[in-house]
């Protein structure tokens, strides 16, 4: 195991490490290099070439592309050798699922397949199961499904109404209910399906096999995009169900179904930040192709703002990807260490950094959301067009943001289960929000007389922090019990630690590609850091007065307020010239190469 200092999750609010306990994606060793370029391979070879007909409702497309991706070994890369996968680490599983992300609809049926259809078996399951299951579902031969959300039941899975009976001679469980929005399940071979047994309060899970008689499968549903992707409801109509199909424990599924969306959102994470990259490019070959006024559209000012804003935070966005995905391969290789069975280290050591895989996933989605749409615009008209790619993506962008828990609920499970691991005593966050109240007018870390560039970015990290600290508390003690239902408040600190996050993250990587490479090496990475911990300052300071406004009134709230606006000042500097410096490298290599 690594000798590195690991922070639980959410312990990121109240310490600091350096940058040689992170990883960053410019030490990729030779072996992930290469399983990323047999994936972008495989898009470009087996994709690619058929991505306008992979959108029509042929559903045996999609399933035969799939089944080719697991003959490659793709369908195996998170799952130990003796199920037939590779045993690959966390790194490199969200280094595929980056790969596979420029995909469009077909990453969405993968990642299902290989994430949330087969995981659940992997880490859950018993011997048997994984022999009966895994195995085949490494290979592609069979193609697996997840049914969680019911008509009633989207956000709040526990609600469920689907039913599993005891059969009398005690050999079945009878399943009754519907799922709805179920990935693959036009040709799902096996299904994870959540139930609730008798009149338990919680959630139980079996696998279900299409093949089961009383199993039925609407037709797919029409959607606005990832049109490839089969999304249909499913009806169990006295399903007659193994018990030996009973997944982990009576009454387990809530925590099981938890967990995998825990993995899921910080694998989405990982497949926007392909599907940006795609995006990126898709963008700047067309700005160094279209002329307007007789010149490349790419040396006009406005198109290189957006340009160089799309590098950042897509960057932004890689260096807390793999930031933690290092600290999950840690945990895990912890848990191991521990005795804890495989599958049971790897799904705990990934839902143990809850905290970040919610950040990812909101920022992750939010940034392709951002990436796609201005590659739309500078498209321009043709952006609109179903002849660009830019169309496709625009369109499959947008269930991003639902997918995985909608944002609006990941948002509130930032700072919710921040607050939860303090409770649970993960880290003390109290204490430290406290020692900052009894001296709130000197809070701000001032400028030492001597400082250098990454102590500088540190300090402010450092004053962002603070600002969190002191919005935490504030709203704390205001509300108790009732911040439950201030949303609006708990959303303004969950974006201030959104962007403290991303902000750290991406200091930590410059920081260490310079040691690494030479200072002679980053002068751009340096600009993006920049205009990113520059913009992070303002939205932090917004977001903090916003939240303190609203638990506090006169001279006290005046007073917080003006403590987040000291703790935000960061120096000001060419914002334009930094932008058009990192614009100016992308438009030069052609594509994204930072």
């Amino acid at each position: 195991m690594e000798n590195k200092q690991v922070l639980k999750s959410g312990e990121f609010l109240v310490r600091e490490v350096t940058p040689a306990d992170i990883f960053i994606p410019e030490e990729f060793n030779e072996e992930q290099l290469m399983i990323a370029q047999t994936c972008r391979d495989f898009l470009q070879t087996e994709l690619y070439p058929i991505v306008d007909k992979i959108d029509t409702p042929d559903t045996n497309l999609m399933k035969n592309t799939l089944k080719k991706a697991g003959e490659l070994g793709l369908m195996g890369i998170a799952l130990p050798e003796e199920y037939g996968g590779f045993g690959q680490s966390f790194v490199t599983q969200m280094l595929v699922a980056e790969s596979i992300g420029a995909g469009y609809s077909f990453s969405v049926a993968f990642m299902a397949h290989t994430g949330i259809g087969t995981l659940p078996i992997m880490y859950y399951g018993n011997e048997d199961q994984r022999q009966r299951y895994v195995m085949r579902l490494a290979t592609g031969e069979m193609i697996g499904a997840y049914c969680l959300t019911e008509p009633g039941a989207g956000s709040d899975a526990n609600s469920g109404k689907t039913q599993a009976v005891l059969s009398e001679d005690g050999k079945h469980y009878i399943l009754n209910g519907q799922k709805m929005w179920i990935t693959n399940a036009a040709f799902a071979d096996s299904q994870v399906v959540f139930a609730k047994i008798d009149r338990d309060r919680v959630l139980s899970a079996f696998i279900v096999e299409r093949t089961f008689p009383g199993v039925s499968v609407n037709p797919d549903e029409h959607k606005m995009g990832i049109k490839g992707s089969s999304t249909a409801q499913i009806f169990y109509n006295d399903v007659k169900v193994p018990v030996e199909n009973l997944l982990g424990s009576r009454g387990e599924g809530f925590r099981i179904a938890l967990n995998i969306l825990h993995m899921g959102r910080i694998k989405l994470g990982a497949n926007v930040l392909g599907a940006s990259k795609k995006a990126i490019n898709d963008s700047v070959k067309y700005a160094n192709e279209r002329k307007q006024f007789g010149v490349l559209i790419s040396t006009f000012g406005s198109i290189k703002h957006k340009l160089a804003e799309q590098i950042i935070r897509t960057f932004a966005l890689e260096s807390a990807i793999y930031r933690v995905s290092r600290d999950i391969d840690i945990q895990i290789e912890k848990n191991i260490a521990e005795g804890m069975d495989k599958g049971r280290a790897s799904i705990e050591g990934i839902s143990h950094y809850a905290v970040e895989a919610a950040i990812l996933k909101v920022y992750g989605s939010e940034t392709l959301d951002f990436i796609i749409d201005e590659a739309v615009q500078i498209h321009g008209g043709m952006g609109y067009s179903a002849e660009m790619a830019v169309e496709r993506g625009y369109r499959d962008s947008r269930i991003n943001r639902i997918f995985e828990g909608t944002n609006e609920i990941n948002r509130l499970l930032v700072i919710d289960t921040a607050m939860k691991r303090a409770m649970k005593g993960d880290f003390d966050l109290m204490a430290a929000a406290e020692k900052l109240m009894t001296g709130l007018d000197q809070v701000a870390e001032m400028k030492p007389s001597s400082e250098g560039y990454y102590d500088e970015k540190m300090r402010y990290i450092r004053n962002f922090k603070k600002a969190i600290l002191i919005a935490i508390h504030g709203a704390s003690k205001a509300f108790d019990k009732k911040l439950l239902y201030e949303q609006e408040v708990l959303n303004n600190i969950s974006d201030m630690i959104i962007e403290l996050y991303i902000a750290e993250s991406t200091a930590l990587r410059v920081s260490k590609l310079e040691a690494l490479k030479g200072s002679g090496e980053v002068a751009l990475y340096k600009d993006i850091l920049d205009v990113l911990v520059y913009d992070a300052a303002d939205r932090i300071r917004k977001a903090g007065c916003d939240a303190v406004y609203c638990f506090a009134d006169g001279n006290h709230a005046d007073r917080l307020a003006n403590s987040m606006q000291s703790l935000a000042v960061v120096a000001g500097f060419n914002v334009k010239e930094a932008r058009r410096r990192i614009a100016a490298k992308l438009t030069g290599d052609n594509q994204y190469k930072f």
